[in-house]
């Protein structure tokens, strides 16, 4: 069974309100129904940076978070991801402020996930960063997992359009 590392923002867009922005209300149903429809084909599993961010905001979309974090195993943020979080910080392609968004693929990184699943196009799931952070991690012996969007790994999607001709 595939591994999935499953980021904040996939939580935050699973328990939250729906959205006015159409362009959120979108990745808000995309994320429900993948949770509902594929999540149990792959071993799902988040962080205690994942915990931790989730504790943050409002407390009544914290509980919801943390009930559903509650349902995941747990891994521990290793002394390996924890090096893995400072040299992806070191390349400067990640910001200081996305300290957190290096810690979560170190995570996934150093777990050998097979994919870490996302919203966060800004750092996360971005294929430039991706290119240059998977080059630093490859000359270090390590594979990046395959960073995605729900969307990406829905599989037989009702939400395909067009054909494979």
């Amino acid at each position: 069974m595939e591994t999935v590392y499953i980021e904040t923002s996939i939580v935050s867009y699973l328990v939250a309100d729906p959205s006015r922005d159409l362009v959120t209300s979108a990745n808000q149903l995309v994320t429900r129904d993948w949770w509902r429809q594929r999540r149990g084909r792959f071993a799902c599993l988040a962080s205690q940076e994942v915990i931790a961010e989730a504790s943050r905001g409002d407390p009544e979309q914290v509980r919801r978070r943390l009930a559903v974090l509650s349902s995941l195993p747990l891994v521990a943020i290793s002394s390996e991801a924890q090096r893995l979080a400072r040299l992806f910080l070191s390349t400067g392609c990640l910001p200081p402020k996305a300290a957190r968004d290096a810690v979560h693929l170190a995570v996934a990184t150093s777990i050998v996930a097979d994919y870490l699943l996302t919203w966060n196009c800004r750092h996360l799931a971005n294929a430039q960063i991706l290119k240059r952070l998977d080059r630093e991690a490859q000359s270090i012996g390590c594979v990046l997992p395959r960073v995605c969007t729900p969307l990406e790994l829905m599989g037989d999607s009702p939400y395909e359009t067009g054909s494979d001709s």
